[in-house]
């Protein structure tokens, strides 16, 4: 009984993942995602029999997606350096995360210049995405949030529109 209790836990657990990663796959590259492991290695080709090339040691950051492989068992990403590679399928979140390049980013209460500043964010704050239009997003850094234009931010296209 406790073996084949684990055995319906397993596969509840691949039943509840199995939307996403599906989500991932059928996306249209490229896209933008997230790692979502504390450590992740970026492989020079679509398979562990090669070598590692570099080894992320931070969650969310994002990546673009540039190519899916083996049904979304790899994916081909590129870092915010611009860094390419491949990552297991597993180690790939849906979850937008962006992250802050230039200079210090003010974050706004309101999507306008004239919006009150909430917040900074120094380069390389990396924080979630949420309502991106008209040229700013909504940028969430463990808690404390606010709009910053999307020019700032690495993880957005121009003019995208996220809800």
């Amino acid at each position: 009984m406790r073996i084949g209790g684990r055995i319906v836990l397993a596969m509840t657990a691949v039943a509840l993942a199995a939307p996403s990663i599906a989500a991932l796959v059928n996306k249209k590259t490229p896209y933008f995602a997230s790692i979502s492991a504390g450590k992740a290695r970026m492989r020079t080709g679509p398979g562990r029999a090669y070598p590692a090339s570099w080894l992320y040691q931070r969650a969310d950051l994002p990546v673009k997606v540039l190519d899916v492989y083996d049904h979304g068992a790899w994916y081909k990403v590129e870092d915010p350096s611009g860094t390419q590679g491949w990552m297991m399928g597993n180690l790939v979140s849906e979850t937008r995360t962006a992250l802050v390049m230039g200079t210090i980013a003010e974050l706004r209460d309101s999507p306008r210049e004239g919006g009150r500043v909430r917040w900074r964010a120094a380069p390389g704050v990396v924080g979630r995405l949420s309502k991106c239009a008209r040229g700013w997003c909504y940028l969430d850094v463990r808690g404390r949030g606010g709009y910053v234009e999307a020019v700032r931010l690495w993880g957005v296209e121009p003019g995208e529109v996220l809800n």
